[in-house]
């Protein structure tokens, strides 16, 4: 016979053994999964307008909060899996969303190591922060990811999303790094959301792992010694097992219509449910909604982040970005018709200035429109001034400057200053290690004894020696400090327009039959 002190000694083994970690725990009665009352697209616009005029942003920088979430998200998650797969092994029933977190768990984990590559120390660091509300601290564009998925029960799609960013952005534009960081932020907001489902994973596997526990003992005691089966149902009194729904509906299921000895534990059980205002039947029926919810919930957003590796966010940036359009309205219109890294090259040149005067981005971008219109009115639309560029990559960056009032760091005022005499700088430089050098080893010949032609010939020889080394070492130290900038590049990945066309002559000897092939190969 099993008495209740063995049973108790079982629980508590049990327990120890439960797979999942402190955090999983912890976290299971947190928060819930992100699931507002869902939106059409058209109440999307509505609400995006809505909380572009809610979202107030805070003075200074603020600590970084999204890795250390992302840290925990994942403890979470590998707890949630873990507890499963330990009852997959057991030939335990498993809830559909625990299957769906089975089959995935390698594409999260995939996730959360591009979300961390994606996002560095310091790099929400940049970005504007909220001053209040449920997000306070938080990213402004992280917690409009956060409603995106909200409000469509994790499922993210192009057309809603485009309309909520547009129809925010009509009230309060938002600066080009918050656009370029819309997917990690979805991304971020994805695993926090299937974080929040993983836990209820967690709390529904626990509780089922608990009936499974008490209605084994009784199986067991019941076909022994049913007279005992009062002393275990005795000690699961005792042990104050809660009646989550998940314990109820696993518990009522192993039991019921097993024979008249099990009728006594789920009698208790009614009872219990009863002081509360509960029956069996109720909280079987809401675990059956819990669980058919949290599937919804972890396949849409499964599908979601791989929804976000097959976009092209290129092409949503430069839809939804201000700047983009105000530099399409370059006089010649050479900016629309250049290819996406010199268009990027502008933007962030304007990104950049932006940041260091009082103007935002989008009225940099139309400082530099105004001043290639004036250009073109002054030169004709052929010359350079006329086009945005001339302005933001090229001489008349000073004009631009001037005209935003940019005020800029000291570095910048030193890389401004080199790029504008380079070639004295790079020769000058040059020239100061051959000097040093060259006296040192020349006072060492001096101090040697060493005079007349015989020190004159060395140094002849010392300087040239040294100069050659000045030269690689600020070589070196260019490539270090100085970053390359590809030379503007227009589109013509579909083609070369008429006016474009160009023949290009090589003078070349055909000497032969296999020479002309080569040459016609290259």
């Amino acid at each position: 016979m099993v008495n209740a002190k063995m049973i108790r000694e079982r629980l508590v083994r049990f327990r120890r053994r439960l797979p999942g970690n402190a955090a999983t725990r912890a976290a299971i009665d947190e928060e819930q999964p992100l699931r507002a009352e869902l939106f059409s697209s058209e109440q999307m616009r509505s609400h995006g307008k809505a909380l572009a005029g809610m979202h107030g942003l805070a003075a200074g920088r603020l600590p970084d909060q999204l890795l250390s979430r992302l840290s925990q998200n994942e403890s979470v998650l590998t707890g949630a899996f873990d507890l499963v797969a330990a009852a997959v092994k057991q030939n335990r029933r498993t809830a559909p969303a625990g299957e769906w977190l089975l089959d995935n768990f390698y594409l999260i984990q995939e996730q959360i190591r591009t979300a961390r590559r994606h996002l560095p120390t310091g790099y929400s660091r940049e970005l504007p922060r909220l001053a209040g509300g449920p997000s306070v601290g938080l990213p402004r564009v992280y917690d409009i990811a956060l409603e995106t998925i909200s409000h469509g029960d994790g499922r993210v799609d192009p057309e809603s999303l485009t309309g909520f960013v547009t129809a925010y952005q009509s009230v309060t534009p938002l600066r080009l790094g918050e656009l370029w960081a819309v997917p990690i932020m979805l991304r971020l907001a994805l695993i926090e959301n299937l974080r929040r489902v993983g836990a209820r994973i967690a709390a529904d596997r626990i509780g089922r792992n608990r009936a499974d526990f008490w209605a084994d003992q009784m199986t067991a005691i019941a076909a022994k010694d049913p007279t005992s089966l009062i002393l275990v149902t005795a000690d699961m009194a005792r042990s104050g097992q809660s009646m989550a729904s998940s314990f109820v509906a696993e518990f009522s299921r192993r039991l019921q219509g097993q024979g008249p000895a099990l009728a006594l534990p789920l009698t208790w059980i009614s009872q219990r449910l009863a002081e509360s205002g509960q029956t069996i039947e109720q909280l079987v029926q809401s675990e059956n909604q819990q669980q058919a919810a949290d599937q919804v919930s972890i396949s849409n957003s499964i599908g979601s982040l791989r929804f976000l590796d097959a976009m092209d966010w290129r092409d949503f940036v430069e839809a939804m970005s201000e700047v983009e359009h105000k530099l399409r309205e370059d006089p010649g219109n050479v900016y629309g018709r250049m290819d996406f890294a010199t268009r990027d090259r502008y933007r962030h040149v304007v990104e950049s200035i932006s940041k260091s005067s009082a103007l935002s981005e989008t009225e940099v971008a139309r400082l530099a429109v105004q001043l290639a219109h004036q250009g073109a009115a002054l030169k004709g639309l052929d010359d350079r001034s006329a086009h945005v560029g001339f302005y933001l990559i090229d001489k008349g960056v000073p004009q631009l400057e001037g005209a935003a009032r940019r005020q800029p760091t000291l570095a910048q005022a030193a890389r401004g200053l080199l790029g504008r005499f380079s070639l004295v700088a790079y020769l000058g430089m040059i020239t100061l290690l051959t000097a040093v050098v060259a006296a040192a080893l020349l006072r060492h010949g001096i101090q040697s004894g060493l005079s007349g032609g015989l020190l004159g010939l060395i140094a002849v020889f010392t300087v040239l020696g040294t100069s050659q080394l000045a030269v690689a070492l600020v070589n070196y130290l260019s490539m270090q400090l100085v970053s390359p900038h590809l030379l503007p590049r227009m589109d013509f990945s579909r083609g070369i327009p008429s006016e474009s066309h160009t023949l290009v002559v090589i003078p070349t000897m055909l000497a032969s039959l296999h020479g002309v092939e080569s040459l016609i190969d290259a």
